[in-house]
């Protein structure tokens, strides 16, 4: 096919389903997908450093597929939200999260990832799933060496992450949690996530390690987007 008449049908494909609603809650831009009929719970989609709501619509329309309430944001800082990235990361989660329906799930990548682990107990979630998630120590290094391309208050952000240790949060939560991680992840090691899962006291838990692949690639691969799916039903059905 030549790449006028693939450009051609391109245009005739139906877009993608978009949002129910976008807007703004406390400061912070989101997009709220809604399943038809009445949804079995939400989700909320934390995305990385320096990425946006957008990256996550992919698992978000799946989410939706599945039934459930799904939210992407923006952190502050970030795509559409204003001001600087601070130490109310919980705060703000919990924000969000009241814009979805109980039983509610955390689901995030790298940073997010972080964040979600984090809220999980504090939110009382269900189930989170994290992926390629960092830790303290990897973003506070991120963050005085400047690698991060998003708007921070500093000294806000820095006294947050010193004072939460992603391993002393695991420890402590009883959260059904899913991690998983790309063995060719070259920005975060995967033995943080095989320390995670060890370190974590939860009665249901487990660990995806994918050979191969990169920082992002299991945010977007259907197949494990739906391994996450069902084991956030599970979470629910077991609550």
């Amino acid at each position: 096919m030549r790449v006028f008449d693939l450009l051609n049908r391109r245009r005739d494909m139906p877009l993608p389903d978009p949002p129910a609603r976008l807007g703004a809650h406390e400061g912070l831009a989101y997009a709220l997908f809604l399943p038809e009929g009445e949804p079995r719970g939400g989700m909320v989609i934390a995305h990385g450093a320096g990425s946006c709501k957008e990256s996550h619509f992919d698992f978000a329309r799946h989410a939706r597929a599945a039934g459930l309430a799904a939210v992407a944001f923006d952190m502050r800082g970030h795509g559409e939200s204003g001001g600087r990235l601070d130490g109310r990361l919980l705060e703000d989660v919990a924000a969000i999260a009241s814009l979805v329906p109980r039983p509610l799930a955390l689901r995030g990548s790298s940073m997010g990832g972080y964040v979600a682990l984090l809220a999980a107990a504090r939110l009382d979630a269900e189930a989170v799933v994290a992926i390629c998630p960092a830790d303290a120590d990897m973003l506070l290094r991120g963050l005085r060496g400047g690698h991060f391309e998003f708007d921070a208050d500093r000294r806000s952000l820095e006294a947050f992450l010193v004072e939460h240790d992603l391993t002393a949060a695991v420890e402590g939560m009883d959260t059904p949690l899913l991690l998983m991680h790309a063995e060719g992840d070259e920005q975060v090691p995967v033995d943080h996530s095989v320390a995670l899962h060890r370190a974590a006291r939860s009665p249901r838990k487990r660990l995806i390690a994918l050979p191969g692949g990169h920082h992002r690639s299991i945010q977007h691969d259907a197949e494990l987007q739906g391994e996450a799916l069902r084991f956030v039903e599970r979470a629910f059905a077991g609550r």
